[in-house]
């Protein structure tokens, strides 16, 4: 947004800047090329009214001495020129008139047009002001007087005022892009707060609030509605909490006494049903084994990570050691990653408890005779894995997409011990701690589960 906000203001602020920069400097050129004009048209016209007498009586030397003071005085040469349109009278000697631009001045004058404003003066064009004045009197026209000026100054002038302006307007630029720095500071100030606040949200700081007090009055009342939310969130995720602490609480105690009579009423139960005592028993085992993972599972679901830098190889090794003897017992082989050291970043506690559920399950499906592997590593997209691997029945691409949602169990696995929830409670696990679970078929045969987790930064050169 702060990109875009550069590019809606600054380009009108050049184009304002050019739309009266521009007329500036035209008018500019335009006035002092008039101005030089008018002063040399007045010069111009003085030698012309002594030209007159000086033409008509013959006696030139005085004219010629005004002329050669004016050209010492400004370098400006200046002539008069006879009815035949030969040189009587000059500033210097030799003086070239030859030039296309004054002779076609001279034969204008000659016939009497009277002088015209000249052209304006740009600093790319490096001829000479010709001015002409008639020489005359009573329609009569016996020669003409001529002054050339130089441009030089006047161009010099006009590429210093043009370079004054200029750096005007880069000035001008310069403070806009300062403006437009601190209003889009003001204006996303709060956007960046609610940023923040909604990636504390996500992480499950419910606590984060924005200060709706900064920036726009729209972006105020969406902090405000944001803040709102916030805490409705917050309310409603306590009440999560508190109600499955109140039915741990209220529903282990029944379960237990259920469990305590049934065993109790074992002796007076008959060859006939202890069949159904036994399975009994079972569904109590069962409701009891469900519950504590409905409880995982929005544990889970509500609990904040958070993440800091682990090594996945010594994380995954020592949780290979505390399953080994369970898998021994139940006839599966399991084995952990080979020495090194894997960086990752990840909330410990929340990594463990999602391979714990994931090693179970693959400890349970793989059955006796069975192999585990537990391993890591590095992902080519700056990332680093931990992958458990059995040799179970494994998944189709469906069911492994299926997996991941809760109470889902294959027909085949219906008997099997188990609430469905343990891929679920992993999924959710490592998805708050910024990472993916994969399901992916192992080859030959089995499972092939991975958890994906981000790299620690790097930290800049100093």
């Amino acid at each position: 947004m702060r990109r875009r906000l550069y590019l809606t203001y600054l380009p009108l602020l050049a184009a304002a800047l050019i739309a009266l920069a521009v007329p500036l400097a035209i008018g500019t050129a335009a006035r002092d090329s008039q101005d030089m004009y008018i002063d040399r048209a007045g010069d111009t016209a003085r030698f012309a009214s002594l030209a007159e007498t000086a033409l008509r009586t013959g006696h030139t030397s005085a004219l010629h001495y005004e002329l050669e003071q004016y050209d010492a005085l400004f370098g400006i040469p200046a002539a008069v020129v006879d009815r035949d349109g030969t040189v009587a009278i000059s500033s210097r000697t030799n003086l070239d008139l030859g030039s296309g631009q004054v002779q076609e001045r001279v034969k204008e004058a000659l016939s009497g047009e009277a002088s015209r404003s000249s052209p304006t003066v740009w600093p790319w064009r490096t001829g000479p002001m010709v001015v002409v004045e008639p020489v005359g009197s009573s329609g009569e026209v016996i020669g003409v007087a001529v002054t050339v000026s130089p441009t030089g100054r006047l161009r010099q002038g006009l590429v210093d005022a043009w370079t004054r302006l200029l750096a005007g307007m880069l000035l001008v630029v310069l403070v806009g892009v300062v403006v437009v720095a601190l209003v889009a500071r003001w204006v996303l100030r709060p956007v960046a707060e609610l940023d923040l606040a909604a990636h504390a949200l996500s992480e499950g700081r419910f606590d984060e609030r924005v200060a709706s007090r900064a920036g726009p009055s729209e972006l105020r009342s969406l902090a405000e509605s944001f803040n709102a939310m916030a805490g409705q969130i917050a309310v409603l995720l306590e009440r999560q909490r508190s109600f499955v602490s109140y039915a741990s609480h209220q529903m282990r105690t029944p379960l237990a006494a259920l469990r305590l009579w049934l065993e109790n009423l074992e002796p007076e139960v008959g060859p006939d049903g202890r069949s159904d005592h036994a399975m009994a028993l079972e569904e109590v085992d069962r409701m009891a084994h469900l519950y504590d993972a409905l409880l995982a599972y929005a544990s889970a679901e509500a609990s904040a990570v958070k993440a800091v830098d682990v090594d996945l190889v010594a994380l995954a090794r020592a949780r290979a050691d505390g399953w080994r003897d369970v898998a021994a017992r139940r006839g599966v082989e399991l084995t952990g990653p080979d020495a090194g050291e894997l960086p990752a970043h990840a909330d410990p506690a929340a990594l463990e408890q999602a391979l714990d559920a994931i090693i179970d399950n693959a400890v349970k499906f793989s059955g006796e005779g069975g192999r585990v592997r537990i391993g890591a590593e590095p992902v080519p997209s700056d990332g680093a894995a931990v992958v458990v691997t059995d040799t179970g029945p494994g998944m189709t691409e469906d069911e492994s997409r299926d997996a991941l949602q809760p109470f889902w169990r294959r027909p085949a696995d219906q008997n099997i011990e188990g609430s469905g929830l343990g891929l679920t409670i992993a999924h959710a696990l490592v998805t708050a701690s910024g990472g993916r679970l994969e399901l992916t078929a192992a080859d030959p045969s089995g499972l092939r589960v991975r958890i994906v987790l981000p790299v620690p930064a790097e930290e800049p050169d100093r």
